[in-house]
């Protein structure tokens, strides 16, 4: 899908979304500032409920981002306006890219570019990276907003592992645990 973009600008800005989860309202207001390259973070200033916080910036954005520096060369914005480079782009911008890219792609669905966000959580998820860090990272004060993007698969569910079984305890396999247990005299 990413590959689908061809706009770099609108690329950056889906690699963002897909690899950060980031809103769009908080991609089109970052700043150069809010990128640091040294603790591999993205600054999300007043983000949803006027919160800040810190989310990921992978390697891979970090690349792409060198080369999208190079080519347009952001002041303030580090995704401006077209025609008014002190401005940030407005958000219609980036989701009709998105669909463009999307079709182009050849996938259905009437989902938008959130669906990044959400492809974002459900993959950690299924990383097993733990639901409160997921939490953190999209900006969510309560963790019910986070269970909106759990779709756990039968395949990750069938993957854990019970803690009974890493103990190592020995089973007589001659008894059968689900037969109904015997009376003793007296019991009655």
């Amino acid at each position: 899908m990413i590959g689908s973009v061809e706009n770099p600008k609108h690329r950056m800005m889906v690699m963002i979304a897909y690899g950060s989860g980031l809103r769009v309202s908080e991609i089109i207001r970052l700043q150069v500032k809010d990128i640091d390259s040294e603790r591999m973070t993205i600054f999300v200033n007043s983000g949803k409920g006027n919160k800040d916080r810190y989310a990921l910036l992978s390697k891979t954005q970090l690349k792409a981002l060198k080369e999208y520096y190079k080519a347009y060369q952001p002041e303030t914005w580090l995704f401006y306006s077209t025609f008014h480079k002190d401005k940030p782009l407005h958000v219609d911008s980036i989701s009709k890219a998105y669909r463009v890219a999307k079709k182009k792609a050849g996938l259905a669905g009437t989902g938008g570019i959130h669906s990044m966000r959400h492809c974002f959580a459900t993959h950690l998820l299924e990383d097993h990276v733990d639901i409160r860090t997921v939490q953190h990272l999209l900006g969510h004060a309560d963790i019910s907003s986070t269970m909106v993007y759990l779709h756990v698969t039968n395949n990750l569910v069938s993957s854990v592992q019970s803690p009974l079984d890493s103990l190592e305890l020995k089973v007589n396999s001659e008894i059968d645990p689900f037969a109904p247990l015997k009376k003793e005299k007296g019991d009655e």
